[in-house]
């Protein structure tokens, strides 16, 4: 469904990041890849920390898409070892700060190890009322999609749906973000202009603002600015600009 109401403060309510350079950052300055993400993941937690003080309400972040295993297994490894240690070294610290965690995804292809701190992660923080911080780990928006519909075929076949009750609401409630908001603002880092199959179904009425800082390089300032080039665009939805205008005016 789409977003018509934003935060008191004009902010977005929902924002989706793909957290694109971390590995031509550590390129550039003579670093190994795995280098990169680490001052990634400082990144993150600044994001975060200016997620909170902006009243964000949700934070998608693309962490490991179902086609980062292509790359080289040695990167993976170090990748998968350090999402662990992320998890085991933060969420105390998204607890305090009542941060609700969840990680969407086919986690069903993680270690064991890091399924069980995935679960005990998302446990401790899931009466928490502040950021909702999503992290989409082994995750696409393909999958995202087919994991839907085979939930809506299982209804199918036990008798509690009809296909005739297929929607697009339907279809949306079945979707792994289908109790928060969609997302009002994309952001990506790094230079590159596409959404790498990343929430494909909710991303149908967002804003897009790229950049090309790398990740690393993403500060306070890069934020704000993405945040404001988004408060200075007319949402429409589909209606004309004077339906907007005229449906913002006090009565």
């Amino acid at each position: 469904m789409m977003n018509d109401l934003m935060a008191k403060n004009g902010n977005p309510r929902h924002i989706a990041i793909i957290m694109d350079g971390n590995g031509r950052w550590a390129q550039s300055k003579f670093l190994p890849r795995i280098m990169g993400h680490r001052a990634g993941v400082k990144t993150v937690k600044k994001i975060v920390e200016f997620c909170v003080e902006e009243e964000i309400e949700v934070l998608s972040l693309f962490a490991f898409s179902s086609e980062n295993w292509r790359r080289p297994k040695k990167e993976v490894q170090m990748l998968m070892e350090l999402f662990i240690g992320t998890l085991q070294s933060q969420i105390d610290k998204l607890e305090k700060n009542n941060i609700k965690l969840r990680i969407i995804g086919d986690k069903s292809a993680f270690s064991d190890k890091l399924q069980n701190r995935i679960v005990q992660a998302e446990k401790q923080t899931e009466n928490n009322t502040g950021l909702n911080l999503v992290v989409a780990a082994n995750y696409g928006g393909h999958w995202d999609i087919t994991q839907a519909f085979l939930k809506i075929t299982k209804k199918i076949e036990s008798g509690e749906l009809q296909a005739q009750d297929i929607t697009e609401s339907l279809i949306s409630q079945h979707m792994t973000t289908s109790d928060l908001p969609e997302p009002d603002l994309f952001i990506r880092s790094g230079g590159e202009q596409r959404i790498s199959n990343f929430l494909l179904w909710q991303l149908a009425y967002t804003e897009f603002y790229f950049t090309e800082t790398l990740w690393p390089d993403f500060d306070k300032v890069a934020f704000l600015d993405a945040i404001s080039s988004f408060k200075s665009r007319q949402r429409r939805f589909g209606r004309t600009s004077e339906q907007v205008d005229n449906s913002q005016k006090p009565n």
